[in-house]
């Protein structure tokens, strides 16, 4: 089975995923491939690419300075790799619902995704769950954050981004390494996509100006990865449907979602035209869609708008949401959402 690259939206993180790679039985492996790459690590400005270095400091100084993120060395170090991914993350679900399978690490608690820096070790794994009767899907994962344990380098690949892909890389990033509520995997990506993508926005309209080229491409993009994550989230809750149906045996649960994937996917292709004003998604029908797959959709991606309704009718101030998000605490009895509702209403 091949690493099957999400689109953009999804393969800038797997939070904490350096505790997954360094606990449990293979600890020796991953870890020690992770450490070797940290260890050949240089200075960011010992870079040959001018562009790119001032760049990074650039992106890093506003979501310090100017959202408020915590400080950080995080991407002042820069490693070169033969490859255009960082790690293999293998996540899966039952087969008839959307229960994900979590796995227990040390420090971070239970996480819906177990990473590997070899992707023959994503296989077995892969082949593991799969004997469990679980849909099983592995992704590549370009960064990740290890929550200030390290000091998150820079890779090669990331040379070749766009800059709000860059700057939405590095923001959601920080975001992890400011605020992490454990034993909340949903909130804390939610929360470090929204910020991600806000704050690339902001940089880009303060950096190049709203008539700019950059900035009219990169909506461009955001729209057509709106309308890719919004045609999921139709299928999703199609399937949520399906799953809820307490009058039908498994078998006919099975049956029937890949009927209704199957006629998803001939949808897709049928509108892709009037869907979106890019190639980016259109080998989507080709993807050995499962509920693993969509699962990761869930858990990035809120269909109700909280986090944007929020933004919006508390003033749209970046910087005012970041230092909110950064008074939640775990061992409040609110829940994070209700806490960060509080901490930018209440006054």
């Amino acid at each position: 089975m091949k690493i099957f690259h999400l689109p953009p939206i999804l393969s800038v993180a797997a939070i904490a995923a350096a505790f997954a790679l360094l606990s449990g039985c293979y600890t020796l492996t991953q870890g020690t491939t992770m450490l070797g790459y940290l260890s050949r690590a240089i200075p960011l400005e010992q870079v040959s690419d001018s562009d790119f270095v001032h760049l990074v400091a650039d992106i890093r100084s506003f979501a310090m300075n100017e959202l408020g993120l915590a400080e950080s060395k995080n991407y002042t170090r820069y490693v070169e790799l033969d490859r255009n991914y960082l790690a293999a993350i293998v996540s899966a679900s039952d087969k008839a619902s959307f229960d994900r399978y979590e796995w227990n690490y040390p420090v971070v608690g239970r996480l819906p995704y177990k990473g590997f820096f070899n992707v023959e070790g994503a296989h077995r794994e892969r082949n593991r769950l799969q004997k469990l009767d679980l849909d099983v899907w592995i992704r590549s994962v370009d960064a990740f954050s290890t929550l200030g344990w390290f000091r998150d380098p820079l890779y090669s690949y990331m040379r070749s981004y766009s800059i709000d892909r860059l700057a939405e890389l590095i923001i959601h990033e920080l975001v992890h390494a400011t605020v992490f509520i454990k034993g909340h995997a949903n909130f804390n990506e939610e929360l470090a996509q929204f910020i991600g993508d806000e704050g690339a926005r902001l940089y880009m309209e303060t950096r190049y100006g709203l008539d700019s080229d950059e900035y009219r491409q990169m909506l461009s993009s955001e729209e057509n990865s709106r309308r890719f994550v919004a045609f999921l989230q139709e299928l999703i809750a199609e399937l949520e449907t399906l799953y809820s149906n307490e009058d039908l045996q498994r078998d006919e649960i099975l049956i029937r979602k890949e009927q209704i994937i199957n006629a998803a996917k001939e949808r897709f292709d049928a509108e892709y035209e009037s869907r979106f004003t890019n190639d980016n998604y259109r080998n989507f029908s080709t993807v050995p869609v499962n509920n693993a797959y969509l699962e990761l959709f869930r858990l990035y991606y809120t269909p109700d708008n909280f986090y944007e309704d929020l933004f919006e009718r508390t003033g749209r101030d970046l910087p005012a949401f970041v230092a909110a998000a950064k008074t939640i605490k775990r061992r409040n009895a609110a829940p994070p959402r209700t806490q960060l509702e509080n901490a930018l209403t209440s006054n």
